[in-house]
């Protein structure tokens, strides 16, 4: 449980350590080319959830956050069995990429975001946001492996 709690700590740290680089260093809108005009560093301000869905509703968006993520740990720190681990390790993305976006709504009323890759998508998304599509697909891999257990049963 400690090393979960230590790897939980330093994925938030990764992503507000990001988070803090682009609010000092980039003024709101502004975009800087890193491969061409396929990937640039924007700053954007979220103030709502995935894709823009929820705006300005931060009271709602951040007690239903706190609520799953409280759901999440309780699940993973009871129910997760230690051989489960690849199903560990996506409860841990996936929470730490949750706290990282909560603790942006509560300390700045918007969550950061700064990731453009404008030749796949319109979106800008922040670190926070890679951490839980990694945890999502290292749920697609436990239920993947478990699926494989139970036909060979």
């Amino acid at each position: 449980m400690i090393i979960s709690i230590l790897a939980i700590l330093i994925l938030i740290f990764i992503d507000q350590a990001s988070k803090f680089y682009v609010v000092k260093n980039f003024v709101e809108g502004e975009s800087l080319p890193i491969i061409g005009n396929f990937f640039h560093f924007t700053y954007v301000k979220n103030r709502g959830v995935a894709f823009g869905v929820l705006q300005n509703k931060l009271f709602l968006i951040t007690f239903v956050g706190v609520a799953a993520v409280g759901i999440i740990g309780y699940y993973v720190f009871q129910s997760v069995k230690k051989e489960e681990w690849v199903a560990r390790i996506a409860y841990i993305f996936i929470m730490s990429g949750a706290i990282g976006n909560i603790l942006d709504r509560i300390y700045r009323g918007y969550v950061v975001d700064f990731i453009d890759f404008r030749g796949i998508w319109t979106f800008v998304f922040n670190i926070a946001d890679v951490w839980i599509n990694v945890g999502v697909v290292f749920l697609l891999i436990q239920y993947a492996i478990e699926d494989k257990k139970r036909e060979e049963k």
